[in-house]
């Protein structure tokens, strides 16, 4: 509950401190890592969906936020994360909201995120032809009866010659490989 008081000091703070341009908010929410995969930002991962000052309530930024999927559990953390960034900034009154639709895909991940994630040691969803794009949602591997057909390379050496070893990796939205020819183990940042 905030106080008379404490609504004087934000109004008076408010008033005399110009609020930042959608480009400064931009790049402190680009700043503001993803809790679970350090090396790419909440922005990088397309999470944050849109940024804007209310309409009806000029001073209040307005901020969406599309979760990986819906329990997601770093989902809290990275709204702190976002709060605690953008408080940094200046901004007095913030509303986050969590967008669930249209659901998050690995379609939103930027191309510098994708380039992050394989240089930090995880192969990120690539499209058949191996040019970091997006890939269409392959749910063979769901099944035991059926396999995926694209091959995951490598993040280490580059080599399409990898196993799947789980269907989980350190988090519900990877899966775990091991590479056949450098032997080493990694995750996959699974299509969805």
């Amino acid at each position: 509950m905030v106080t008379p008081e404490q609504q004087a000091v934000m109004a008076t703070a408010a008033a005399v401190a110009p609020r930042p341009t959608l480009g400064a908010i931009w790049a402190a929410l680009d700043a503001v890592p993803d809790p679970e995969i350090p090396v790419v930002s909440v922005v990088e991962l397309g999470i944050v969906r849109a940024v804007e000052w209310d309409l009806a309530d000029p001073g209040t930024l307005v901020v969406q936020v599309t979760p990986t999927y819906s329990g997601c559990p770093a989902t809290e953390l990275i709204m702190g994360s976002i709060r605690e960034a953008l408080t940094t900034l200046g901004v007095t009154a913030l509303r986050l909201q969590t967008r669930l639709s249209p659901a998050w895909t690995t379609d939103w991940i930027t191309p510098a995120a994708r380039r992050k994630l394989r240089e930090f040691g995880i192969a990120p969803p690539e499209s058949a032809a191996g040019d970091g794009g997006p890939q269409r949602v392959d749910v063979a591997g769901i099944s035991p009866l059926r396999r995926a057909t694209v091959a995951v390379g490598c993040p280490r050496c580059g080599s399409p010659r990898t196993t799947l070893v789980a269907q989980f990796g350190s988090t519900a939205c990877k899966a775990q490989y091991r590479c056949l020819d450098c032997l080493e183990p990694f995750d996959y940042f699974k299509p969805h």
